[in-house]
């Protein structure tokens, strides 16, 4: 059977959106994600993602495959280009023909999405932007997983053992495991060569996404990340989200800082009093097409 799908970018970080509201259950498997998402005989993305039916009070339901077929808790710019396709879907639903690329404008602008990290917030800026409620970062060692401190530690500033060179690093988790390194300049990081090597070591029993990170200031960093899964990708949310909160724990970030990764800038949050993280950056439909099996 045909398969309607979009395609969209966060930044650059781009994925196949399905509509899977009819089905709790994803309609491809994650060996056809893997063809989909190869850039030369398939679609070609960072993953699938799926929109499925809500649960526990929720609007929607996410789920996402990544272009090696694994699947992770959540995707930042994966959940931003979400909210911006069910917006344009409950558009054309509202009218027949097919929304414009920043679409929604007549569709719901919040939505609760319901996600392998928890439940995740998104907000339609009147702006084009999508703000997204990233909840509270889990800073404990057993809640990231790493074994790179004691179950119930922190692990801030800890040396690391990498690509034969000893690299001092910050742990956190924002519903996925991240591994966050600040370097003196993130364009001389070999990310092919040191970022598998951060993904498969052993400190992270379910692998870890790796940022690297160059300070410019307080308020403004510079990131370059190696995904778990996808590989080098343009960007990541949760890892510009994970990047501050390093950031700040190590004294080197604002609460508020603008973190500019390959394929633009990301505003992020690390909220004082309610210790949630905000994330504000775009999402864009590219195209859409027809997937026949």
């Amino acid at each position: 059977m045909p398969i309607e799908f979009a395609k969209y970018h966060g930044l650059g970080n781009d994925f196949i959106l399905i509509d899977n509201r009819h089905s709790s259950e994803p309609v491809i498997t994650p060996e056809q994600a893997v063809d989909l998402c190869d850039r030369h005989f398939g679609i070609g993305a960072d993953g699938v993602i799926f929109a499925l039916p809500g649960q526990n009070d929720t609007d929607y339901t996410m789920r996402i495959f990544n272009s090696d077929g694994s699947e992770p808790e959540m995707c930042g710019n994966g959940i931003r280009c979400l909210a911006k396709f069910i917006a344009d879907l409950e558009a054309s639903e509202i009218h027949p023909q097919p929304p414009q690329a920043s679409g929604g404008s007549e569709s719901k602008s919040e939505y609760r999405i319901h996600t392998g990290a928890g439940v995740i917030i998104t907000e339609l800026r009147s702006d084009g932007q999508v703000k997204v409620d990233m909840g509270v970062p889990r800073l404990l060692a057993a809640e990231i997983p790493t074994t790179l401190a004691a179950p119930d530690a922190k692990v801030i500033d800890v040396p690391l053992e990498v690509a034969g060179k000893s690299w001092s690093v910050t742990c956190v988790s924002m519903g996925n495991p991240h591994c966050i390194t600040f370097v003196e300049d993130v364009s001389a990081v070999a990310l092919e060569t040191v970022g598998p090597q951060f993904e498969h070591n052993p400190a992270f029993p379910q692998r870890t996404n790796t940022e690297f990170i160059q300070v410019i200031r307080s308020e403004y960093v510079k990131m370059r990340v190696w995904e778990r899964g996808a590989g080098v990708t343009l960007a990541c949310g949760t890892g510009a989200c994970a990047a501050v909160v390093a950031g700040v724990l190590v004294g080197k970030c604002d609460r508020a800082t603008a973190v500019e990764l390959p394929g633009g800038i990301l505003e992020i949050e690390w909220a004082e009093v309610s210790g949630r993280i905000y994330m504000t950056g775009p999402a864009q439909r590219v195209f859409t097409g027809c997937i026949s099996h």
